[in-house]
């Protein structure tokens, strides 16, 4: 009877560290069990026939949060700033940049925090655009950009960029850590969608349904990457498993819609 009260235990106690939910099981706070099956559920979840910015029924039912209401800046302010910076704009729903030149300065960020979630936006370049999502940042006046502590979800043009890029600058990207394993992206002009999914120190990137980029961080192979190229002059950077996400201002016109949010 002892040794059967102990395997019961034994078995509460397993599964106290490990949530049990069939082939989806992962440890909690490990982030070694992220799958892309898991990646393609929650995109399934999203709406693409609700009305714009907006939630729909089924949306709601499974958690999803609205992070743009298309006509004001509620819930984003410029990175160190208070409200939206004068280089943003709406136009027709959507979150827009609408001045030339470098100004990286004025990326606007989420005014909440997140670490595990799901993060999914609408964007569309215009020809020879740059830009992208960054996420698991920090806010803090030691820094002048959020690219300096978050790693970011590259958004390019690539095909009309000026100058030659490295694969890891590509479209889907990782931005300097890994370059895109597809192109599933609709050129400049037109509209594509990305998820980004943060679950403990599991990190997946999609667009328009298809995977893009997958890692583990503090994998040894993160651990290298990261210690070997640009992030060597940033000792912060990826330093931080929560933060706010970033809309990045490149300088160049970038339409966001349809933002919207899901904390696992």
């Amino acid at each position: 009877m002892k040794k059967i009260f102990y395997y019961i235990l034994l078995g509460v106690s397993t599964c106290s560290l490990t949530l049990c939910t069939g082939s989806q099981s992962k440890k909690v706070g490990d982030g070694s069990r992220l799958t892309v099956d898991r990646a393609k559920e929650l995109y399934s979840e999203i709406s693409f026939t609700s009305q714009l910015n907006e939630l729909s029924d089924k949306e709601k039912d499974a958690g999803w949060q609205l992070l743009f209401d298309g006509v004001t800046g509620n819930g984003w302010h410029g990175y160190n700033q208070q409200g939206i910076p004068e280089f943003w704009s709406i136009e027709d729903g959507s979150l827009t940049v609408n001045s030339t030149g470098m100004g990286e300065e004025q990326d606007i960020i989420t005014d909440k925090i997140y670490r595990n979630f799901a993060f999914t936006v609408e964007y569309k370049l215009s020809k020879g655009a740059n830009s992208g999502i960054i996420f698991q940042l920090k806010e803090d006046s030691k820094y002048k950009y959020p690219y300096e502590t978050g790693p970011e979800f590259q958004l390019i043009d690539h095909d009309n960029w000026p100058d030659p890029l490295e694969d890891w600058q590509i479209h889907g990207a990782n931005y300097a850590m890994y370059p895109p394993l597809a192109k599933p992206y609709n050129p400049f002009g037109e509209w594509n969608r990305l998820l980004l999914v943060v679950e403990g120190n599991d990190v997946i990137q999609m667009i328009n349904g298809e995977l893009v980029v997958s890692y583990t961080k503090y994998s040894d192979e993160w651990n290298e990457l990261r210690n070997s190229g640009k992030w060597t002059d940033f000792p912060d950077w990826g330093k931080f498993d929560e933060g706010n996400i970033s809309l990045q201002n490149h300088g160049t016109k970038v339409w966001f819609r349809n933002i919207k949010i899901k904390e696992l």
